[in-house]
């Protein structure tokens, strides 16, 4: 075709969001838009965005993690997404005598504090799990969010969107609270100081027993570790979860060229392209068919238990136009709770700055 051309316009990922806030306050918003699954419904609710001029049946056998919706509408599709796994070796398991934890038959909690008691005994590890604690962006939010709801909690309360109180500081949330203080404090894990460079190759070189990391880096390990294992999220009791959403692309409210920016979203979401995408990146593809044509993600291929993680566990973070300030007041909640701060007093604290943000905001238009 000849009436449109795309191109590209990149930023770095941290100052990302705060690019697009300006331009679109400057009225320079580009047609298409790469948005992070969870920041997209304020972007919608913030008139950045208009809904996906595309009928949203065409992506009825999408992965629901890759559909970004707000107020009852598609605003964005994601190309792929993106899934956690407990990183272990068959070896490992095998060398400190722990069943092998299937998506059926997940660890629990008990037997998952069991696995890291097992490997910390043993002496051979610097540290039995690996957290990642290092990246404190929304690395914290997507990949420790989801052992919050495990407990039974949350970052705020679903139901109505208006408050936190009572999930992220009720019962549950404090049991979790005090658990993941407990990783650190008795030595489990490293913290908030860790070398960047251990959460890339340090379970390769075998420094940790286990380690909680995506699928982007799965390729890499495989690469190293013959007899790498994927493991499913351990239920700590309601239930095991996973975090969910990745990038997606949308269309600005200020497009003056919608059919066109709707014809490449529809020509890039097909299977061919999908499938092109996640041999190139190692992400999950966004329907079983693309799946199925991949090197990785096809039955029996060496990623396909990613994509049924996906599918049978992940949980999208908030959905909720607040959700720009929540994630960033957990992750220093976590952070602080990790480094030693008291468990009620830092979860109320939580509380009282998302309650407050949600009043200031006039609750968000839920």
């Amino acid at each position: 075709q000849g009436d449109y051309a795309v191109s590209i316009e990149s930023f770095p990922q941290d100052s990302y969001n705060g690019s697009i806030v300006a331009a679109a306050l400057a009225g320079n918003l580009p047609c298409i838009l790469d948005v992070d699954g969870p920041i997209m419904p304020n972007w919608a609710w913030s008139g950045y965005m208009q809904p996906l001029p595309i009928d949203e049946a065409e992506f009825a056998d999408f992965l629901p993690g890759t559909k970004g919706i707000w107020d009852g509408k598609l605003y964005s599709i994601g190309l792929w997404d993106a899934a956690v796994a407990l990183y272990a070796r068959q070896s490992t398991l095998d060398a400190l005598g722990l069943r092998t934890p299937t998506l059926d038959e997940p660890w629990t909690g008990e037997e998952f504090m069991a696995a890291l008691d097992a490997a910390k005994a043993s002496g051979d590890y610097d540290f039995a799990l690996d957290l990642g604690m290092n990246d404190q962006g929304e690395w914290y939010p997507y990949a420790f969010s989801p052992f919050l709801q495990s407990f039974g909690g949350d970052i705020v309360d679903r139901s109505s969107y208006q408050t936190a109180d009572g999930v992220l500081n009720g019962e549950a949330a404090l049991e979790f609270g005090e658990w993941w203080q407990s990783l650190f404090t008795e030595g489990y894990a490293p913290g908030t100081s860790e070398d960047p460079a251990d959460q890339t190759t340090g379970f390769i070189d075998g420094k940790f027993a286990f380690q909680w990391n995506g699928n982007w880096r799965a390729v890499a390990t495989m690469a190293e570790v013959d007899d790498v294992l994927f493991l499913p999220a351990p239920d700590f009791g309601n239930g095991p979860t996973i975090g969910a959403g990745s990038w997606q692309f949308g269309v600005s409210s200020s497009c003056e060229a919608p059919e066109g920016a709707a014809a490449f979203i529809k020509f890039a979401t097909q299977d061919e392209y999908l499938a092109a995408f996640s041999d190139g990146i190692g992400l999950i593809p966004s329907t079983a068919s693309a799946a199925a044509m991949t090197e990785n993600y096809a039955e029996g291929g060496p990623l396909a238990v990613f994509y049924d993680l996906s599918e049978a566990q992940a949980l999208v973070r908030p959905v909720t136009p607040g959700y720009v300030v929540q994630g960033q007041v957990f992750t220093k909640a976590l952070a602080d709770i990790a480094n030693g701060a008291d468990v009620a007093d830092t979860l109320d604290a939580a509380v009282d700055e998302i309650d407050a943000d949600i009043e200031t905001n006039s609750g968000y238009g839920h």
